[in-house]
């Protein structure tokens, strides 16, 4: 394990769930949480809110323009192989800005990092065991079934919204393919989700895997 700067041992006694979008991650984290009195760190949530600031002074040192660029750029005037490759190679550096958030966290227990940009490439180094991570990703199915139904994945502000939700579906897809890689190669553990089982039955085959650092179940 390389000499990662971590003062209060967040980062290295952390259990990491990654993996692709509309997997699960956020409730099978929250679950695992809830039944073993843990933290859990969102990372969708810190990237999209908390990491503006970090963002916009990225923009500026590299002589970028500062405000977000409009929808259709984002999600209609590119191809989803150019949207996914400008996602991933996007993922160290909001990395490191999520590594910062950890340092800061300290818990008498290990803390459930969870998130798509928590990729197995970059968490791999941090790793005392393989067991310390899961990648969990849905079927094409399942994808199709959570862009359907959960509220965030709404119809997106754009001119064409057919053609963005289709262009975030693929580029998406592409994304979740990259992690499975990458984990298999790694050596780290891929748990497909199809919706077949709850995300109660998920979690629970997650928290087995995680079971040598969770300890006993609180009464929560």
């Amino acid at each position: 394990m390389p000499d990662v700067w971590d003062p209060h041992g967040s980062l290295h006694r952390a259990l990491w769930i990654g993996g692709g979008q509309w997997s699960g991650k956020t409730t099978v984290a929250e679950l695992i949480a809830g039944q073993y009195g843990l933290t859990v760190y969102h990372y969708d949530y810190h990237d999209a809110r908390g990491h503006q600031d970090r963002r916009i002074a990225r923009r500026v040192a590299l002589g970028e323009p500062v405000e977000d660029p409009a929808p259709d750029r984002v999600w209609s005037d590119r191809t989803p192989e150019e949207m996914a490759a400008e996602t991933l190679a996007g993922f160290p550096v909001r990395f490191e800005w999520a590594l910062d958030d950890l340092r800061a966290l300290f818990t008498g227990r290990p803390a459930i990092a969870e998130g798509w940009g928590l990729r197995p490439e970059l968490v791999a180094p941090l790793l005392d065991s393989l067991r310390r991570m899961v990648v969990l990703v849905p079927t094409e199915d399942f994808r199709r079934h959570q862009l359907r139904t959960l509220p965030r994945a709404g119809t997106l502000p754009v001119a064409d919204p057919a053609r963005a939700q289709a262009n975030r579906l693929a580029r998406d897809r592409l994304v979740a393919d990259d992690a499975v890689r990458n984990a298999r190669r790694l050596g780290i553990r891929v748990i497909e989700v199809d919706g077949t089982r709850d995300a109660v039955a998920v979690a629970a085959e997650v928290a087995e895997h995680f079971a040598p650092y969770l300890g006993a179940a609180t009464d929560a």
